[in-house]
């Protein structure tokens, strides 16, 4: 009988990452310093204020095990992409609006070709966030950086920071049954499940494949589907949130359609069913080749994994769906409804391909 291959398997124990995230609560003893009524805590982060009204939303995230798959296709020039796109889509869940962006690459050796590669990318997503990059670093750490190509080994961490008024915070409040979740789509793997994708894709890491072989269903190498970046979303949900109230947004990364349960919190009673996915084929091509493995990864396990196609989630009141719809299907991203709020505490539903399943 095929073994079950989970993302812990993979690397990632999601269980501890969770137990090791309750440290987090030890920084509320630095709220203290802030002034104008402390620091806000939201679903997805928290913000701080730096005035009466006005308050500033500070992310710092990378992009993880891609840098591997960026070496391992020999392709510098988009990681930078995925790197921004992480920190401005988190900066962009409270209606913040990202003003600046701060990248810190730690490299093997930053080797000049290479470090303009790594730059052409962060300057695409800045333009795409329409910030400036104000600052960054890059530091030749080669003793604690070592990838799989000689002297090319790096990781790349960009910093975001932007502001929201009081009035325009997306607070995750006010959230009902029946309430639409519109999903914005991704653009594949973006920067989450990678650890898991590698392992079963590519020979490097014992998988199937070697990097330029083009499996059935994709059109082009494997290792370029896989470096497809990421998605940013940062004008059209700040386009949304000036037409119409955001009660909710959220950045479909780790953990996936999990992540829509920390709205309850803020939303008591609350629960989400999902009916709308259009995956991209490399998702069904990990669970095809794991099976050839040897493996199997559950429906659940993608669910819980993957986006699945769907890059953010926005909740908005189910009257004003409609004009919701209008203002995003102006922009060149393809909104559609993927499902909608339920009545069923903390429970998160998932039908697809004629199956149901809850996610735990």
């Amino acid at each position: 009988m095929p073994k079950t291959y989970t993302y812990t398997d993979a690397g990632v124990n999601r269980a501890q990452r969770v137990e090791s995230k309750k440290a987090l609560t030890t920084l509320s003893d630095t709220y203290r310093h802030t002034g104008f009524g402390g620091v806000m805590k939201l679903p997805y982060g928290n913000i701080f204020p730096f005035g009466e009204n006005s308050f500033m939303d500070l992310v710092i995230e990378g992009v993880g095990t891609k840098v591997l798959i960026a070496q391992l296709a020999g392709k510098y020039d988009t990681i930078g992409v995925d790197a921004v796109a992480m920190a401005v889509n988190d900066v962009i869940r409270s209606g913040a609006k990202p003003l600046a962006i701060a990248d810190n690459i730690h490299a093997q050796e930053s080797e000049p070709t290479l470090v303009k590669a790594w730059l052409k990318g962060i300057i695409e997503g800045a333009n795409e966030s329409e910030c400036p990059v104000t600052g960054g670093e890059t530091g030749d750490v080669a003793e604690i950086i070592k990838g799989i190509v000689d002297n090319a080994g790096f990781d790349m961490v960009v910093a975001s920071v932007g502001t929201v008024e009081r009035q325009d915070i997306i607070t995750g409040e006010g959230i009902k049954p029946d309430d639409p979740i519109i999903g914005l789509p991704s653009s594949g793997l973006h920067s989450n499940g990678i650890t898991m994708a590698r392992k079963i894709l590519f020979k490097k890491w014992e998988g199937k494949f070697e990097p330029t072989d083009i499996p059935e269903g994709l059109k082009r190498e494997v290792v370029l589907e896989a470096l497809e970046p990421t998605k940013i979303y940062v004008k059209p949900l700040l386009k949304l949130a000036r037409e119409v109230k955001v009660k909710a947004a959220v950045h479909i990364t780790g953990d996936s359609y999990m992540k829509f349960n920390n709205l309850v919190n803020y939303s008591p009673g609350i629960g989400f069913k999902f009916d709308n996915f259009h995956p991209h084929p490399i998702f069904g091509l990990i669970q095809k080749t794991a099976a050839e493995l040897g493996y199997t990864v559950t429906d659940e396990e993608m669910f819980k994994t993957f986006n699945m196609g769907w890059g953010f989630g926005i909740i908005v009141d189910r009257t004003e769906i409609d004009k919701a719809m209008n203002t995003l299907e102006h922009d060149s991203i393809k909104p559609q409804r993927i499902g909608k709020v339920t009545n069923k505490e903390r429970v998160v539903e998932i039908e697809h391909e004629k199956k149901r399943l809850i996610l735990t």
